[in-house]
């Protein structure tokens, strides 16, 4: 067989073999999830896109859902602080271009206020790897305390948060939950967009058996929209089940997953994560002169659960 081929071969089979990380280990391999929502067919559903309806500002309606059986076990509004939240302080992942700090996160006028900034900074590399780096960005992440499972003493966990998206090139806001050592605990993404794409967001969800080892493909929920996010606020919901992954959008019901790995995330411990990066390899054809700095508003998060 020629060299040309054995090594196209060795390729394939090392991208079937050895699937990427996504948020929460370094590797230089890691590919774009467009790249990922693409590969080659398997166990997990197809990656979807559907159409829904905006309703801006829209609220939510608690006593439907208390009526109807969901129990409310968790709840910011961001009226005081942080103190529900651990801030993660130093670069991440994906070759994003933000370094994560506190002083890009704000507690203003009920709303959890995330702001990239164009700065200059030196800081560690990763929060578990002290090596200095320099940075041109900075920006915010948080993760909650309290953790959340589907498990059998609460087999429904449905997690909700009010958000108005940040415009801007190069904007990767995220509402997600995932556990260590990633992905054994899973990952389930509720909201990714990109700043430049106003109308649209998408969720996805990954799983494996051994760290920093994702088996899951074909995954995404494209989700597109009539309203631009950036302008208002937007209720975005997950229903984390033993068998389904379940998305609504100002109420709307838009996308239930099933299938694959989903009933291996059912016992996990995760935690629900808000930040907004920079960069990264959410994006194709990424031309970093072009960056936009926004800001990501966070009205509430809460957090119930039903048997």
């Amino acid at each position: 067989m020629k060299p040309a081929v054995i090594a196209a071969l060795f390729s394939l089979l090392a991208c079937f073999l050895f699937p990427n990380c996504k948020k929460s280990f370094s590797n230089t391999a890691i590919q774009p999830q467009e790249q990922v929502a693409s590969s080659r067919n398997s166990p997990e559903n197809n990656s979807t896109t559907v159409s829904a309806h905006a309703i801006c500002d829209y609220v939510l309606d608690e006593t439907a859902l208390t009526s109807s059986g969901w129990t409310k076990v968790f709840e910011d509004e961001f009226t005081t602080d942080l103190s529900k939240w651990n801030i993660w302080t130093g670069g991440a992942y994906n070759n994003e271009l933000e370094f994560y700090q506190s002083a890009n996160l704000q507690v203003l006028n009920g709303n959890l206020v995330i702001t990239a900034k164009k700065e200059t900074v030196t800081g560690p590399t990763t929060p578990s790897d002290p090596t200095p780096k320099t940075f041109n960005y900075t920006s915010g992440r948080v993760e909650c305390k309290t953790n959340v499972s589907a498990k059998a003493a609460t087999p429904k966990v449905r997690m909700i948060a009010r958000i108005k998206l940040p415009a801007g090139y190069g904007m990767w806001p995220a509402y997600w939950s995932y556990g260590d050592p990633w992905p054994t605990q899973g990952e389930i993404d509720f909201l990714e967009s990109r700043g430049q794409e106003p109308t649209k967001y998408q969720t996805n969800y990954f799983y494996g058996k051994a760290a920093n080892h994702n088996i899951v493909r074909n995954a995404v929920g494209f989700i597109n929209t009539d309203g631009d996010l950036t302008t208002c606020y937007h209720v975005y919901e997950m229903i984390w089940a033993q068998n389904t992954l379940t998305s609504y959008f100002d109420g709307q019901l838009v996308e239930t997953k099933s299938g694959g790995n989903i009933p291996n995330l059912f016992g996990k411990t995760e935690r629900i994560t808000l930040n907004l990066a920079v960069g990264g390899n959410f994006f194709t054809n990424f031309d970093p002169t072009q960056i936009q700095t926004g800001t990501m508003y966070v009205d509430y998060v809460k957090v119930f659960t039903s048997n």
